[in-house]
């Protein structure tokens, strides 16, 4: 038997159609029926490769008895917050503000016009892990809709003027910011930083690339010797930690979605698009910075089990692969966490070296295991770091090791394609196709711009599409999907120098603005206006495991305004960095790559604009960390300086230009060298 969401292509609406609760997708028909039995909505937010969204699904949304509850005094709606982040960020805030924490799966009550009164995360079945039971939860809700309903009603609509507080939505300081927010940001990171393991805080934790990236191009900034020292080290040695860890598919390649301890050790083993982009950004960064083959052996193997596992054969990137696998083939329904992953020491006998090298042990090396899912398994992770002769020696077990784990059950793919996440990880390799010389990484690019543009965006609107799944693409984009494809479009130019990349960033910049911009305040709604179902616009501005929309849409409108010397690019920048001036002195850490934008603002601007046959003078930039840097060829339209640079006594030129001012030209890769210094 099936319920609503039998019809939906999200792979996590999917996973949930065949469950006996009465799912309705996100829409009109689960509102309608809400307000016509006069009904609260219990909302049920996840993803496909969300573990405890799993557990909850097996616990409760299987169960008949529980599912019967809901049915009877509720309108169960699912929504995949990958696809509507929009839905999801309005109750997460909601739940965030009032428990003080938040994650998947959540759970929200909603009244019939969809304002929310009590909300939580994971619920389990009945009383455990301090947490009240479903089952009484529902109950309760019940009979408080039933007795309470005025005071319910009265509370909802006091919550929707709190969270339009909450949401960033007003509060315009008027102020541009400027460089002591950096500094400032700066010196809380230095206090938050592990400097035993690497990373920042406490256990659980994250890779969040925006730090990072704040971090390089404060070290580029800074005057001071000490703090550019710091800023670099706290970057490369947590790079190098997370590398070395089982957070790391040592095997092959990519990262994990968090380590659960403080050394990056046991791993949540999702595996999420997001993450391999800005990580692998990252990882070029720090190759550029230092020249380290470390670094871009990490890039390499990140990207390349991109295009090896979550390539579709059309050129897009799918969204992730679950943390849970199956355990035995012969019990296909009984997974576990990480076991496509993990290994025995008894399947590694024949390859000792290897074994010893990435710290297995006899009875297993996972000692705080409180779940039992790694009783006599190993993780594998790098005691010590290879050199290179070792890794040389170590090759083929590694290679033998792959091919054997290739024939157990992969982790479930989530194959849908996202635009804003693709627009990451095409900038992740037309980053790679430049720093690395690699032109498998320019195809891989290239490739899935075309996907985006010949399968999920209308050129004569300018209206890019959200999702695309199984011949489908849905769901107007939102600010991400428009901010992240802009980026990726300006990264692209710069790797194959095609002008149309920058025509089309244009376009949408436009309609980016058209859309989202808020043009009384400054910055940018996170939805467009029109949409009923939505009980307010968010500005989304936390920089968390991807960065925010306004954050990416203010460097996007920044480089336009380099590329074209537009002015109304960069007005719409001062604009947002006013509107987000306050957040930005108030909670540093929480927008990083916000104050990335602002470097960019207040830093000297350089061109380089090459003619003729720029390869040479490719190599000695792209080998630099220059990050307020554009490269041009010479005779780019949108460029209007360009047209008069051309070559000198018929050899290439370089043209070196910093703040309205240029360099005499050279065709001398020695003083283009002293230049760019």
């Amino acid at each position: 038997m099936a319920n609503h969401l039998i019809s939906e292509k999200s792979p996590y609406l999917q996973q949930h159609a065949h469950n006996p609760v009465d799912w309705y997708p996100w829409g009109e028909p689960a509102f309608e029926k809400a307000r016509s039995e006069d009904k609260p909505i219990f909302l049920s937010v996840g993803y496909s490769t969300c573990h405890w969204c799993h557990v909850m699904e097996r616990e409760s949304f299987e169960s008949e008895e529980l599912a019967a509850l809901l049915n009877r005094w509720f309108v169960p709606v699912k929504v995949d917050r990958e696809e509507r982040p929009d839905v999801d960020r309005i109750y997460m805030t909601f739940v965030q503000a009032s428990t003080g924490g938040g994650g998947w799966p959540m759970s929200v009550f909603l009244t019939p016009e969809l304002k929310p009164f009590f909300g939580s995360t994971y619920f389990p079945p009945d009383n455990r892990y301090g947490r009240p039971g479903f089952g009484a939860i529902l109950h309760r809700i019940a009979e408080a809709w039933k007795n309470e309903r005025g005071r319910i009603i009265e509370s909802s609509g006091d919550v929707i003027a709190q969270l339009a507080r909450y949401s960033g939505a007003s509060g315009s300081s008027g102020v541009l910011p400027d460089a002591t927010i950096l500094d400032s940001g700066f010196q809380q990171f230095r206090r938050m930083f592990d400097s035993a393991h690497g990373g920042f805080g406490h256990a659980p934790k994250f890779p969040r690339p925006v730090v990072f990236n704040f971090l390089l191009r404060y070290y580029v900034r800074s005057p001071d010797a000490d703090t550019k020292e710091d800023a670099r080290e706290m970057t490369l040695a947590t790079l190098r930690a997370m590398a070395n860890g089982g957070m790391h598919d040592q095997l092959g390649g990519g990262f994990h979605r968090y380590s659960v301890d403080e050394r990056w050790f046991v791993p949540h083993f999702e595996k999420m698009l997001y993450d391999q982009a800005q990580l692998a950004i990252s990882y070029l960064e720090a190759f550029q910075i230092t020249h380290d083959p470390f670094y871009a052996k990490i890039a390499r193997s990140t990207l390349d089990y991109v295009l090896r596992d979550m390539t579709d054969p059309g050129g897009g990137f799918y969204s992730a692969e679950d943390a849970d696998s199956v355990i035995d083939p012969a019990n296909p329904k009984e997974k576990g966490e990480g076991a496509f992953y993990i290994w025995s020491a008894e399947e590694l006998k024949q390859f000792a070296k290897f074994a010893s090298t990435y710290g297995v042990e006899p009875g297993g090396n996972v000692p705080d295991d409180p779940h039992g899912e790694f009783t006599g398994k190993n993780i594998l992770y790098l005691r010590q770091p290879l050199d290179d002769a070792t890794e040389a020696e170590l090759h083929p077990a590694k290679a033998a090791l792959l091919a054997i784990r290739s024939k157990r059950v992969r982790p479930y793919l989530d194959d849908k394609i996202l635009t804003a996440w693709n627009g990451l990880m095409i900038s992740a390799f037309a980053q790679a196709a430049q720093v690395l010389d690699e032109g498998r990484y320019l195809e891989a690019a290239q490739r899935a711009v075309g996907f985006i543009l010949t399968r999920m965006f209308d050129a004569r609107s300018g209206v890019l599409q959200r999702r695309y799944r199984d011949g489908d693409a849905a769901i107007p984009g939102f600010l991400d999907d428009y901010a992240f494809f802009i980026g990726a479009l300006l990264d692209l130019y710069e790797a194959d120098f095609d002008p149309r990349h920058i025509e089309i960033a244009m376009q949408l910049a436009g309609k980016m603005r058209e859309l989202f911009e808020d043009t009384v305040e400054g910055a940018f709604f996170s939805t467009a206006a029109g949409d009923g179902n939505l009980v307010l616009r968010m500005k989304d501005d936390y920089d968390g495991a991807e960065p925010s929309g306004n954050a990416v849409a203010l460097l996007d409108l920044l480089r336009l305004a380099h590329f074209t010397d537009r002015a109304d690019y960069r007005e719409t920048a001062e604009r947002t960095l006013r509107a987000l001036g306050s957040k930005m002195a108030q909670q540093s850490i929480a927008v990083p790559q916000m104050l990335v934008g602002l470097d960019y603002y207040l830093a000297p601007r350089r061109e380089v604009v090459i003619a003729g046959e720029p390869r040479e003078f490719l190599r000695h930039v792209r080998a630099r960390f220059m990050p307020h840097t554009i490269t041009v060829l010479s005779g780019a339209s949108f460029f209007p300086a360009a047209a008069s640079m051309l070559e000198i006594d018929g050899k290439p030129t370089a043209y070196v230009c910093q703040d309205y001012a240029c360099h005499l030209p050279t065709n001398q890769l020695g003083e283009f060298d002293e230049l760019l210094q």
